[in-house]
């Protein structure tokens, strides 16, 4: 007979996982090694080998913990009978579980950043089973004339809210974390738009930076695929030029090192979106008109396939020397979007929010509808703007 575990194994198992889990939060499924979670637990590789047998099985146990603690989300949703009390509820053991990682009362769990990268059958299959448990939370009267595809649809943007949310809540005080709760979910059940304001968005000319047909322009958006697919380790020089069928000499003309390139895509997905700011500003009448221009604009980028914006997914894996740039002109882009929220707010168009958070969330809309396809097969290109971004301006209660 098999002896069950000894309470130190196990002690020892879920110190190892905790350990990978920051590393994985750091660097990615790819950069976390063995070596670093045996460094930071003060033991040698082979100590994490003897619980794991190698970096694939260890970042597997690291996901399915993620995954576990977010079916408890959900759970704890599916309590309630109406779907705001359901998102709510969702939204709330979020919360408070962030608020216990904070203050040390609760280990960290994996980003699910490079969970596709990973490509694990067990951890997949997990991870659509969590989809559909958050799906659930959208099975409730005032939501029953909802189709299946919009019910996925919100239940991606339900979700990747929630992955979000990790960024932004570290500039705040934990002790704020009920306040920022409480604006969140006002925002994510009844949306920006205010009582009475048009849905209204307008067509944008071209987005590309210029140059759209030149090899630069080809290898960064090549390279803004790859990356998206597989984080910055796995998109190799090599897999970059094979896509484009061109030599790696062709990519050191353009660029010298891969830092480098990385830099530059991200600086192209910053030239979209501040091109589309810019041009919802000039041809809108209100605040809400422009904002709901300039989003549906980017997710048409990412859900076209044709001009792909740089997930933040990226940045987390990307050597620590190149992320406070980056980090910095992902903030002005946040700081563009609270403007004209505040705008929307002072014209009437916009309902009294909390800009700051409106515009961290409006953004996490916009990364997340790269993988937007995943989760709604057969929604045809243009259907993203009714199913996917005017549920986040009206709220994710309203009727379509």
């Amino acid at each position: 007979m098999t002896r069950p575990p000894s309470a130190r194994f196990e002690r020892r198992k879920k110190d190892i996982v905790s350990s990978a889990v920051q590393a994985m939060n750091r660097k990615g499924v790819r950069g976390m090694t063995l070596a670093d979670v045996a460094t930071q637990l003060g033991i040698v590789p082979t100590g994490v080998i003897y619980y794991f047998k190698n970096k694939e099985e260890l970042a597997e146990a690291c996901f399915q913990l993620g995954i576990a603690r977010y079916r408890e989300f959900a759970r704890a949703g599916e309590e309630h009978a109406s779907a705001r009390e359901r998102i709510a509820a969702f939204s709330k053991a979020y919360f408070d579980f962030r608020y216990q990682v904070v203050t040390g009362q609760a280990d960290d769990i994996a980003v699910f950043n490079d969970v596709r990268a990973l490509n694990r059958e067990t951890v997949n299959v997990a991870y659509v089973d969590m989809f559909r448990h958050g799906r659930q939370l959208f099975d409730a009267p005032e939501t029953a004339g909802l189709s299946r595809l919009a019910k996925n649809a919100r239940s991606h943007l339900l979700l990747s809210q929630a992955f979000w949310n990790v960024v932004w809540l570290q500039g705040l005080d934990p002790q704020d974390y009920g306040r920022a709760w409480e604006r969140s979910t006002s925002i994510l059940v009844d949306g920006l738009r205010a009582p009475g304001a048009l849905w209204n968005p307008l067509p944008l000319t071209s987005l590309n930076p210029e140059g759209e047909g030149d090899a630069g322009e080809m290898f960064l958006r090549a390279a803004t695929h790859l990356i998206n697919e597989e984080g910055y380790l796995g998109a190799s020089i090599d897999k970059i030029s094979a896509r484009l069928n061109l030599t790696k000499g062709a990519f050191y003309y353009h660029h010298e090192t891969k830092d480098e390139l990385v830099v530059a895509c991200f600086e192209r997905t910053f030239q979209i979106m501040r091109r589309a700011i810019r041009q919802a500003e000039s041809a809108s009448a209100n605040g809400l008109q422009a904002l709901a221009t300039a989003a549906v604009a980017l997710v048409e980028c990412q859900t076209s396939g044709n001009s792909p914006l740089l997930r933040t997914s990226a940045l987390t894996t990307a050597p620590e020397s190149i992320q406070p740039q980056i980090v910095a002109k992902f903030n002005s882009v946040s700081d563009r979007f609270a403007a004209l929220i505040c705008d929307g707010v002072a014209d009437g168009s916009i309902r009294p929010v909390d800009v700051n958070i409106a515009a961290q969330m409006l953004t996490a809309m916009i990364n997340a509808a790269a993988e937007l396809h995943f989760w709604t097969p057969g929604m045809t290109y243009g259907q993203a703007a009714d199913l996917y971004v005017r549920p986040f301006f009206e709220g994710l209660l309203a009727p379509l």
